[in-house]
């Protein structure tokens, strides 16, 4: 349960501001329909974050517990620093008209969590708790949804009255606090 919470939360907080809720407000902004944004952002999330915990998971097998300790733990760290610069919308960003709003929400969400820190996030937590797969992508599909299904409902009005830089520097803060306690605790094999 540990790691359903945690990876909630530290998703949820990450995701505040990222260029994937951006991506939210725009497809709700222009194509007006939250049910197939919605379900978009959840499948896209949902496929993006199992491969995700499947590439932490196979990590943490691969390499021996006390490197990928030090390697979590700094990858933490380096996440806690990562939130603290915001995010914004590539301007090139295409969507594809043939394919409906469910379509191109999925296909669209999907690239957008390439290498971005919530994914990123996920392979770490995978690798942190490796006997959590399933729980940790519960956990960060429930923290993307968290943070986008009110964008998608409110759209703009609601991302103008967030306090992006306290929710980003209290995710710094939790991700650091992650950081440091993989560092200081032996990782379970």
């Amino acid at each position: 349960m540990e790691a359903f919470l945690i990876s909630t939360g530290i998703v949820a907080l990450a995701e505040i501001g990222d260029k994937t809720q951006l991506l939210a407000l725009m497809l709700a902004g222009r194509y007006r329909k939250p049910v197939p944004i919605v379900f978009g952002i959840f499948v896209a999330t949902l496929l993006n974050h199992f491969a995700a915990a499947a590439v932490g998971h196979w990590l943490m097998s691969k390499i021996g517990p006390d490197l990928m300790r030090w390697g979590l733990g700094l990858s933490f760290l380096a996440m806690a620093g990562w939130m603290l610069i915001p995010d914004k919308l590539d301007e090139d960003s295409r969507l594809l008209e043939r394919f409906g709003v469910f379509g191109t929400t999925c296909i669209a969400f999907f690239i957008a969590e390439m290498g971005d820190k919530t994914q990123l996030a996920t392979v770490a937590l995978s690798a942190r708790f490796p006997d959590a797969l399933l729980l940790v992508v519960a956990g960060t599909t429930l923290g993307m949804m968290l943070a986008n299904v009110p964008a998608v409902l409110l759209g703009e009005v609601a991302a103008k009255k967030l306090p992006q830089k306290m929710v980003h520097t209290i995710a710094a803060l939790l991700f650091a606090g992650l950081g440091v306690v993989t560092l200081l605790t032996p990782l379970q094999i």
